[in-house]
């Protein structure tokens, strides 16, 4: 079977799927993000330290898109897909035998394209308040495409094991907004004490966030070839893990 006619239809059917509700999954994710900036931005700009010749606004707008990104990412794959399951209507997607890799591969692309939106459209606004420079475009990319492929690879996977909306909800609100919250957003862990700042290097968001923010401005916590190491190397055993599980059926062929 030629999986690039199954693809096309589902990655296009997903991508209009969610901008028909763009106020719900574009712009209300660019406005939350944009308040914490607001909010953040004035009430720590004078209280926590950051890099010389940095304001504190500026330090927090990398972060805020990379958690934008992140969130949109897994919050796509994760409620289109278990919508479907609940729905009854997946059987009509498993019906004409589309190849795993190709099914996965439109949900996650489709979640390529909301990420974006999401993460450009809040660099848009944010440069009314701030606009931090880029050092490297290249790092940009490669943080942002990473994370997006390991939380929508996520996503994916919580949508197949999960049976109801809560055990989603569960997931989105005890592991994904606590770890992308101390990842470093709002501040640097280095001017954390040392047990908070060793205990930081052990979440995984962390390095997206240090990674993406050392595209802006050359420098972090952590060093920015490593960290991509390490989060490349997550992406392909995400999405390797998505395409997997998909192929197979789980939870969803008997």
């Amino acid at each position: 079977m030629n999986a690039w006619i199954p693809f096309r239809t589902l990655f296009v059917k997903e991508v209009v799927r969610f901008l028909k509700v763009w106020r719900h999954t574009i712009l209300a994710p660019i406005l939350t993000s944009f308040l914490y900036l607001v909010v953040f931005g004035e009430a720590l700009s004078k209280h926590l330290p950051v890099y010389e010749g940095v304001s504190y606004t500026a330090f927090i707008i990398p972060g805020l898109i990379m958690m934008t990104v992140l969130q949109n990412s897994f919050a796509n794959t994760a409620s289109s897909f278990l919508q479907s399951k609940i729905a009854g209507h997946l059987v009509f997607v498993l019906l004409p035998a589309i190849p795993g890799p190709a099914l996965a591969a439109a949900y996650i692309g489709a979640s390529f394209v909301r990420a974006s939106l999401a993460g450009i459209g809040l660099y848009a606004a944010c440069a009314f308040w701030a606009t931090p420079p880029v050092h490297s475009a290249a790092i940009l990319f490669a943080f942002a495409f990473s994370g997006a492929a390991i939380m929508a690879s996520l996503g994916l996977i919580t949508a197949l094991w999960a049976e109801k909306y809560d055990q989603m909800g569960a997931v989105m609100n005890f592991v994904v907004m606590p770890l992308t919250f101390l990842s470093g957003v709002f501040y640097s862990v280095e001017s954390l004490p040392p047990f908070w700042r060793k205990l930081s290097l052990w979440n995984p968001f962390f390095y997206l966030v240090d990674g993406f923010r050392q595209g802006f401005f050359g420098r972090g916590a952590t060093d920015a070839a490593v960290s991509l190491a390490v989060v490349l190397l997550t992406a392909c055993a995400a999405t390797a893990a998505a395409v997997l599980l998909v192929s197979r059926g789980w939870k969803i062929r008997s």
